[in-house]
């Protein structure tokens, strides 16, 4: 039992230390309060970014999401970008489910979806990534909207070919997503 919570361990520092070094690469938004109360409703409704929704609440945000402005509106934070969606997307790569099956199934599902939205809400546009775009919408067909552990289970071939599809498609379109 030690070696598994001493696993764990490891896996939640390198998951923690992962996450820290990916949101520091990221530009910080300016201080909407700080430009003025007209400014927060305008920024918004610019980003264009599409709501967050949770359909699994172990992957539920604790915090309901967006930030209140000073006009009272919410603001939905900024979408991630594709190539950091990749980035955690690809270190699954060399996990399993040999020590927490629910814990990989769970976060390969949620890596597909993050990269889903941010291909959507590229620049570029969701024509620019079609292919995966569409691999994840059959794989959504599939799971009908049921991410329990025995669902992913039960599904668990094409979650994990529909992530290897993805990587090897990003990996030969290496201009699409940098």
């Amino acid at each position: 039992m030690t070696s598994t919570s001493s696993v764990r361990r490891v896996a939640l520092i390198a998951a923690a230390l992962a996450a820290l070094a990916v949101s520091c690469g990221t530009t910080p938004e300016p201080d909407r309060a700080a430009a003025g109360p007209d400014t927060a409703a305008t920024a918004s409704a610019t980003t264009g970014a599409p709501e967050a929704t949770a359909t699994d609440p172990t992957t539920a945000p604790a915090e309901p999401v967006g930030t209140p402005s000073t006009t009272g509106a919410v603001e939905t934070p900024p979408v991630e970008k594709v190539r950091d969606a990749f980035a955690t997307l690809q270190a699954t790569l060399n996990e399993s489910c040999a020590t927490d099956c629910s814990y990989f199934l769970n976060r390969v599902h949620r890596e597909l979806q993050e990269l889903d939205t941010a291909m959507k809400a590229d620049p570029k546009g969701p024509g620019h990534f079609p292919e995966p775009i569409q691999k994840i919408a059959e794989l959504d067909k599939t799971l009908a909207g049921d991410t329990s552990f025995e669902n992913l289970k039960k599904y668990e071939k094409q979650l994990l070919g529909t992530r290897d599809f993805i990587n090897t498609w990003m990996q030969g379109h290496p201009d699409d997503y940098r």
